[in-house]
């Protein structure tokens, strides 16, 4: 009934910075620094990912800089004083890689960022092949078209649609991705449905459903 959602595709960063496992701490805070980025895939072979190296594995270097961690803080955080005494990316990425593909959807998308608290995900194909990155900023960008392109899918997809014979008689709006339909149609039991694919369409912040029809009117 809908368009073709967004996918990571649409949206993702197809010019990376990745590392090999052989990089160097200094280079990779470099990179970072450079590129302002939080975060690096580590790739071997012809682009095939095998962890990430992000800011949080490059702190405990400076946390442990100015003295040795006893035996039980040792033993408490070996993860982290291993990474301390770390100078390759091999030693201080996480691995296995969280990745997500080109193919998945935003919402896919944003739910495992937010279940594995990341900022950026990898996106590789079957293969484990680095084929872009996603970040949070990335999947916001839906909520950047504008009014009229989301009043004009609206329209397409959902008004059109589901009321071909009263189409006419509904009006559309949508201010600041607040959309708005209304209107009498012939059928009322589609309205519910309107409201649901319309909250549904990539950028829409929320909707207003005043779609009416005969046995409302005759009722009020």
């Amino acid at each position: 009934m809908t368009s073709t959602p967004y996918t990571v595709a649409d949206v993702m960063t197809t010019e990376v910075v990745a590392v090999t496992p052989s990089t160097g701490f200094k280079d990779i805070a470099t990179a970072m620094e450079r590129w302002k980025v939080t975060a690096l895939p580590v790739i071997e072979g012809e682009g095939h990912v095998v962890g990430v190296v992000s800011e949080a594995d490059l702190l405990p270097k400076e946390e442990f800089h100015e003295h040795r961690p006893g035996l039980i803080e040792q033993m408490r955080r070996l993860g982290d004083t291993a990474k301390a005494g770390s100078t390759r990316a091999e030693n201080m990425m996480t691995t296995p890689a969280v990745t997500i593909r080109p193919d998945a959807t935003l919402p896919q998308a944003a739910r495992l960022m937010t279940d594995r608290h990341i900022k950026r995900l990898p996106v590789v194909d079957a293969d484990g092949t680095l084929k872009g990155i996603v970040s949070r900023a990335d999947l916001l960008k839906v909520f950047l078209r504008t009014d009229e392109e989301l009043a004009t899918e609206i329209r397409r997809t959902v008004v059109d649609r589901l009321f071909p014979l009263s189409h006419a008689a509904v009006k559309v709006s949508v201010d600041q991705g607040i959309a708005t339909l209304t209107g009498t149609v012939r059928d009322g039991n589609p309205i519910p449905l309107a409201e649901r694919l319309t909250r549904s369409v990539e950028g829409v912040v929320d909707v207003h459903c005043r779609l009416k029809h005969p046995t409302d009117a005759a009722s009020s």
